[in-house]
């Protein structure tokens, strides 16, 4: 770039790259903490949300580890570690709070548009299991983030709760005794309308974004701040912006971005695509029957994150129900990314990672590879487990989203797939990142305010009044708190509507 055109190109606050969930909450926190900022998104496809956030390319779970039991491993000693599933909890009061406080004041328009009250439910056949549940039952109950929990054995009132499951279930077989575990105040989330509406909020107050603009490069200047080059997709024309602080929020993408930025911190990080698949119905006659989300326990041999669920979906206003996942595989990036993705993601830093963390799940790829054999009336097969009931043409395979598990440097293995969310970083916090996948959305307010804190060091103190306003338990462990947590779930289950029917 010539020194004439460092000249001429206009330099912005902040450029956030995407608009799912994770740029549009940072873009409505940063619009609230500096109105006058100028404030600049790029997002490569002609809508917003479309990738990751997309109400069918995630399960739709605000996940708060109120049955995710993948959350809660048992050790080696027969403990049940719930480490994960607090963390995971505390971070989505956090959301609820901002999301509460945002309807308040005029951010979100249509609360009902993205939230609706979904109980989540803990589902298991079989003694061994069953053991299982009621010790990690036990763990949580005095938690008061998890003091609502139900336990039910009875068969009737699985029936009365869960009649969809409950038909042509044989509950007589002892071989497979039931047991579930009902948390009421669960959440059904359409990320993509939330990223919607909270975009939509930052552009009404001054932030520009550029649809069908894609981040082609990124480059350091010398005062610290980037310039990026950046693509029109529709015109095939290139420009550039100047900016103080850049987040790249690009779901999949996000690892590329990062690596072209030359930060130290991604150069020995790698990324692993791994595409997901669900069985879906709108039948109303069936819709009507399941109001819950339900998990199971991952298949013996499976990765954590693949275990099967049976979720009541209300998107767009319509009732859904969506059952799986399966898992598929494609070496993009992204749903609309380019085959070349995951070769161009390989580099000298992270090669050694990348190699180190194959060799060690050979078990995964294995598991990738018979999934993708599966034919439709396997999968249809599988959802009579959770449903015995169900008819093949009530259901049809939907395709969701790409997501990229991180792949992080070990001293032992070489390389370790991570199953997480995390947070990319440059010392200096002029740029910073999210890679990685559950729980993701349902924790990206809290993702944000931890980018808030390493990258804007000398302003975060004075930000700090009003992120309380927004957060008001933020420094604040809720679980050891419990007059406050339920001062404040009092409030946000108000000001979000989420009083169960």
């Amino acid at each position: 770039m010539s020194d004439l055109q460092a000249r001429t190109t206009p330099k912005v606050d902040a450029v956030l790259v995407g608009t799912g969930i994770m740029s549009a909450t940072l873009g409505a926190l940063l619009r609230r903490l500096e109105p006058d900022w100028s404030i600049t998104v790029v997002e490569r496809l002609d809508g917003a949300a479309a990738e990751s956030s997309d109400a069918w390319n995630n399960a739709g779970t605000g996940h708060a580890g109120l049955c995710e039991l993948f959350y809660t491993p048992q050790l080696p000693d027969g403990s049940i570690d719930i480490t994960k599933a607090l963390r995971v909890n505390e971070e989505f009061q956090v959301t609820r709070q901002f999301w509460a406080y945002a309807a308040e004041n005029g951010m979100l328009s249509d609360v009902r548009g993205f939230v609706n009250p979904v109980p989540h439910v803990s589902f298991v056949q079989g003694p061994d299991r069953i053991d299982y549940l009621r010790r990690r039952r036990q763990a949580l109950a005095g938690n008061p983030l998890f003091a609502r929990t139900e336990w039910i054995e009875d068969a009737d009132e699985f029936a009365r709760r869960l009649p969809y499951m409950a038909a042509k279930r044989d509950f007589s077989d002892p071989r497979k005794p039931i047991a579930l575990t009902w948390a009421t105040d669960g959440t059904d989330v359409d990320f993509g309308a939330l990223s919607k509406q909270l975009i939509g909020y930052t552009v009404r107050n001054g932030t520009t974004v550029l649809f069908g603009h894609e981040v082609r490069n990124l480059s350091r200047q010398r005062d610290g701040s980037w310039t990026l080059t950046v693509l029109n997709r529709r015109t095939g024309e290139n420009r550039t912006l100047d900016a103080t602080f850049v987040f790249v929020g690009a779901g999949g993408q996000a690892l590329r971005l990062l690596q072209k930025s030359g930060i130290k911190e991604a150069k020995s990080v790698g990324g692993f695509p791994i595409g997901g698949r669900f069985l879906r119905s709108g039948n109303p006659a069936i819709t009507a029957a399941h109001r819950a989300k339900v998990y199971g326990l991952p298949a013996p041999g499976a990765p954590a994150m693949t275990a099967a669920h049976l979720d009541a979906r209300i998107v767009n206003g319509k009732p859904w129900l969506l059952f799986g996942p399966f898992a598929g595989w494609s070496p993009k990036f992204l749903k609309h990314g380019h085959i070349s993705d995951l070769p161009r993601s390989v580099t000298p830093g992270n090669l050694a990672t990348v190699i180190g963390a194959g060799v060690s799940q050979l078990k995964l790829v294995g598991y990738l590879i018979g999934q993708l054999q599966l034919s439709e009336r396997t999968r249809v097969d599988t959802l009579r487990e959770f449903a015995p009931s169900a008819v093949d043409s009530d259901w049809k395979l939907t395709t969701a989203g790409q997501r990229v598990q991180v792949i992080r440097r070990d001293r032992r293995r070489g390389g370790a797939l991570e199953f997480d969310t995390t947070v990319l970083a440059a010392a200096d916090g002029s740029i910073a990142g999210l890679l990685g996948a559950s729980p993701g959305a349902s924790t990206a307010v809290s993702a944000m305010l931890d980018v808030l804190q390493r990258c804007f060091t000398d302003r975060y103190q004075s930000w700090l009044p009003t992120l309380k306003d927004m957060v008001p338990s933020l420094g604040v462990t809720l679980s050891r708190e419990p007059v406050l947590f339920e001062e404040l779930w009092s409030w946000t289950t108000k000001a979000l509507g989420l009083v169960a029917s």
